[in-house]
């Protein structure tokens, strides 16, 4: 039987057929990989560009009504960012969850691995095989950076998170990341004084943007996707040619 990330026994007696995704990073890398057995997303499922699928409402108040109603052989969801809630009412309903765990990139690695071998019978895509030969490998540090995802109030990328990781990776050190909690309430003043040579500010949960964020900080900013920093699929591979960049 096919184990999810948290051990769960999803229950599948064939490769599905039909599958929403609950997860933005998710979705894409379904519709890279296997469009035709992906029927329906959220409404954060911004890529790829022009996807055309039944939407289910948000990560966090998905629409079960709807998804059920999509008769999937399986969703995938993930244990941060949809809630245990509606995956238990999903799973009671008699929908097979497949529910990933990802805090590092090699999770990320091995987690979308199994998903595509183990839970939907496909070998892995080319672009898994590219953002496991370009990350197998931590870059030297050389850059030291905070990332805030959120204002008002302010907070910014802790550990243990996949975004942590991979900045490590990619050769930026996350000044950050020794406070209490995955991801820290702070105010602006201490981000200044954590002495990072470059605060990047992502584009997603919040938006930051050049008139808002930068203004608050002392610190040179750099705006970036948040995409390229959170979401694991085929973004890997974008966000190894950009960070890496940018630590060099």
């Amino acid at each position: 039987m096919p184990f999810d990330d948290l051990g769960a026994d999803v229950g599948l007696a064939a490769p599905p057929a039909r599958v929403v995704s609950l997860v933005p990073s998710l979705t894409e890398a379904l519709a890279a990989t296997a469009p035709d057995r992906l029927v329906g997303a959220t409404d954060w499922c911004t890529h790829p560009a022009g996807l055309d699928v039944p939407r289910v409402r948000g990560t966090k108040n998905p629409d079960l009504v709807a998804v059920r109603a999509l008769a999937p052989d399986l969703v995938v969801a993930n244990m941060e960012e949809n809630r245990e809630l509606d995956v238990r009412r999903l799973r009671d309903a008699g929908v097979a969850v497949w529910v990933t765990r990802i805090e590092t990139v090699e999770e990320a690695l091995d987690s979308m691995t199994r998903l595509f071998s183990t839970a939907l019978a496909l070998p892995d895509p080319a672009w898994l095989v590219a953002a496991r030969a370009m990350w197998s490998t931590p870059a030297p540090r050389r850059l030291s950076v905070a990332v805030p995802i959120w204002r008002d109030p302010w907070m910014v990328v802790g550990s243990p998170t996949y975004t942590d990781d991979l900045l490590g990776r990619a050769g930026l050190t996350n000044v950050l990341a020794d406070r209490e909690g995955r991801y820290p309430s702070v105010t602006p003043e201490k981000i200044d004084a954590a002495g990072a040579d470059v605060v990047l500010l992502p584009d997603e949960p919040y938006v930051f943007t050049a008139d808002d964020g930068p203004e608050a900080l002392r610190t040179p900013t750099r705006l970036v996707s948040g995409r390229l920093l959170t979401w694991y699929g085929p973004a890997m591979v974008e966000a190894h040619e950009v960070l890496t960049a940018l630590a060099g």
